[in-house]
Parts: C-alpha cells; sequence; structure tokens
C-alpha cells in the first residue's frame, strides 16, 4: 500500500497566505465605486450595497465551506472558493460592459462573496491542525493575508482602471485569482489523524478527539466565543464606517485637503489592523487567548472614553490605529481559541458558524455609528456606549475558558 505525501507544512502555511491575499481584495471594493458612478451615474450608496451584500454573503458562507470542508476536504472547498471568486469578478466585469448594477450585484456580491467565504475558511481550518504548536501565529498570518489584499488592490487597481477600463480591470484580476488560488488549493490537505510536530508535546494535554458541530452548539462556549468576536468587531466596523469623517472632524480649518489626508490616515490605519493581527495573535501562543480577549476588551474600553474626550487630531490617529489593531487582532486569535475549545476535527464548520458572527457586526456597529450621529450631531454619544459595552464584556472572557476534556 502506498505511503500518502504530504506537503511541508510551511509549504502550506505559504499557500495560505497567498490563497487570503488573493480573497482579501474582496475589501477593497471601494477602488471601484466612484469610477463606477462617473460611468454610470449610478448613486454611491446604491453601488457600495455591492459590498455590503459581499461581506454578509461572506461571513455565511464560511459555514457552508466549514460543512463541505470537513466532509469533502480542504483542497476541494478552496478549489472552489476559487473558482466562485474568479468567476464572480469576470461576472462584475461584465455586468459594467453592459451597464447593470444588478448583474455586478449578482457577481461580486452573491458569487464573489461565496467564493471569498469558501476560501477564507480552509487556510484556517487546515493551519490549525499542521501548527498545534504556534496556532495563534499561523492564523494571525492567514488572516494578515486577507488584510494585505485590500492593501495591494487598493494601490494597483486605480491606475489598471484609469489605463484599461472598469470591465476589462475586473477581467484580469478574476483570471489571475482563479489561477492563484487554485493552485494554491493544491497545497491545502489535512494532516494525519495522529499528526504531531516532532519533538512536541501539548502542554495542556489535550487529547485527540474533539466536539461535533452539534456538541458546540449545545454548548455554552460556542456562544460566549460567538459574543466576543461579535462585540469585538461590531465596535472596530462601527469606527471603521466613519473613520474618514471622524478624522476629518479633527482637522483644523487650515489644512487645505481634508478628503486627501482622511485618505492618506485610512492607509495608515489599514497597516495596523493587518500587523494587529500576527501580532496579537502569536501573543496568545504565550500568555493565552483568554487573556488577549481580556487585554483587548479591557484597553479598547480605554481608547474608546479617550476618543470620546479628546480634541487632538495626534491623540485620535494614534486611538484609531490601536483600535484598527485590535480590530485584527481580534479575527486573528478567535480561529486558535476555537480550535483549543473545541477541537481540530470539525474546527472547519465550527469556525465557520462563529465567523457569522462578523456578518451580524457588519450590519450592527456601522448602523449604530450612523444614527447615533443623525440623532446628536456628533460621535462622543457612539463612542461612550461602546466603551461601557466593551466594559461590561469584560465578564465573557473570564467566563469562555472550558475544560479540556474536549480540545484538541
Amino acid at each position: 500500500m502506498a505511503v500518502k505525501k504530504y506537503p511541508h507544512r510551511w509549504a502550506i502555511a505559504l499557500a495560505g497566505i497567498v490563497m487570503q491575499t488573493c480573497l482579501g481584495t474582496v475589501y477593497a471594493w471601494s477602488v471601484f465605486t466612484r469610477p463606477l458612478a462617473a460611468s454610470h451615474g449610478w448613486a454611491l450608496p446604491d453601488i457600495t450595497l455591492t459590498f455590503t451584500i459581499a461581506i454578509v454573503v461572506l461571513s455565511f458562507s464560511t459555514a457552508w465551506g466549514g460543512y463541505i470542508l470537513d466532509t469533502k476536504g480542504a483542497r476541494l472547498v478552496a478549489t472552489m472558493g476559487g473558482a466562485f471568486f474568479g468567476l464572480g469578478l469576470l461576472i462584475a466585469g461584465y455586468g459594467d460592459q453592459i451597464g447593470s448594477l444588478k448583474v455586478i450585484y449578482l457577481g461580486y456580491g452573491v458569487i464573489g462573496g461565496l467564493g471569498a467565504g469558501f476560501g477564507y475558511i480552509t487556510p484556517i481550518a487546515t493551519l490549525v491542525k499542521w501548527f498545534p504548536d504556534k496556532r495563534g501565529l499561523m492564523t494571525g498570518l492567514a488572516v494578515l493575508g486577507f488584510g494585505l489584499g485590500s492593501g495591494l488592490m487598493a494601490v494597483i487597481a486605480p491606475g489598471m482602471i484609469v489605463s484599461l477600463g472598469i470591465s476589462k480591470t475586473f477581467y484580469i484580476f478574476g483570471l489571475v485569482f482563479f489561477v492563484a488560488v487554485a493552485a494554491a488549493a493544491r497545497f491545502m490537505i489535512a494532516p494525519p489523524a495522529d499528526y504531531v510536530p516532532a519533538g512536541w508535546v501539548d502542554p495542556a494535554g489535550r487529547p485527540a478527539a474533539g466536539m461535533t458541530l452539534g456538541e458546540a452548539l449545545r454548548s455554552k462556549y460556542f456562544y460566549l466565543l460567538w459574543a466576543m468576536l461579535f462585540i469585538n468587531i461590531t465596535a472596530g466596523l462601527a469606527v471603521i464606517s466613519q473613520a474618514s469623517p471622524m478624522a476629518q472632524s479633527f482637522m483644523t480649518d487650515s489644512v487645505t485637503d481634508k478628503a486627501k489626508l482622511a485618505g492618506a490616515l485610512m492607509l495608515l490605519f489599514s497597516i495596523f489592523n493587518c500587523a494587529g493581527r500576527p501580532f496579537w495573535a502569536s501573543i496568545s501562543d504565550k500568555i493565552g487567548r483568554r487573556t488577549v480577549f481580556f487585554i483587548l476588551f479591557g484597553s479598547q474600553a480605554a481608547a474608546l472614553y479617550a476618543l470620546s474626550v479628546t480634541t487632538s487630531l495626534i491623540i485620535f490617529i494614534i486611538l484609531i490605529c490601536y483600535i484598527y489593531a485590535c480590530l485584527g487582532g481580534g479575527f486573528a486569535t478567535m480561529p486558535a481559541y476555537a480550535a483549543d475549545t473545541f477541537g481540530t476535527k470539525f474546527v472547519g464548520r465550527i469556525y465557520g458558524w462563529l465567523v457569522t458572527a462578523s456578518g451580524a457586526a457588519a450590519i450592527t456597529g456601522p448602523t449604530l455609528y450612523a444614527q447615533m450621529y443623525q440623532s446628536f450631531g456628533n460621535y462622543s454619544q457612539a463612542l461612550l456606549i461602546t466603551a461601557v459595552i466593551f466594559t461590561a464584556a469584560l465578564i465573557i472572557p473570564v467566563l469562555a475558558t472550558p475544560s479540556k476534556t474536549k480540545a484538541a
């Protein structure tokens, strides 16, 4: 009987980062909004709805992708993710070509979001199995790629849109991402059931078994982790959704082009969001996932309160950079937290359901801040409310530490 050959685990990690970088470009939708508005005369809110559809579909398709991953294998789900994402961009290009926003909704929003969700869950669920000794670090690097992709798209796409047009830009990226993700998918394979890194002994003494999805859903820990992720993302996305106008409100009249300066600050904030992912996740390998979330909640409560009372642009920039880093850190630490809590055997479908918290947060956070600003004419009240929520939420990490009987 032939012995099954496996790729080196670091090659799998590199392939996972490539996948996430390609799929993370879904977050760079804003580079297309104004060109589409200028080309077709569509209203910006209608164009922006494409992004909302994509993120909601992405968030909820991770659960479906995780189920297929656990039953049919990571390679299939990764390949499907690349195919759907590439096809979604091609359809979006066709939508621009024929002047149909509904076709763009279908392509970029529904099909592209589905592909991004399938692709997002695959490296995370695979790497936590190959790197039980470095779970936090590896999930941090994987989701770093997801953040990196949006930054690269924001740099590359505007020039392509000017020189080639919107539809051709979509066509090129659709083909490139399909090929790149399909190639990386060849490395997405789970390790043998009894795999442990050479010379490594799990200090937590976790057994090889793990919870099924049904067992996880019947456990209070699933809902505690879901709540932690929801709260962290809700606050982060709420601030992100209003970061540019908030930044401009802190600028004096001596700043001649506030929008341009705000745009430069958005890039700086994105860098901190990316850097926070491996930073916090790798720290969680040393001090524990619960401790990291306790720090994230407590420190963000203080940062949000300080934001509500400061009038200094410099202090504003420092605090927003930190909140962006915490948003990325929560995203990156939670996959390892889930693997520690529920085991790795069915982590794909379990974490897929946990990621639905991001879909709920994408709707709740920005809406809260927009409504509060409309009611009070400033962001102070909204910032104070989220600071109070974070303070109250400090109890959740304390409760979200199960016994070692089911983790793997």
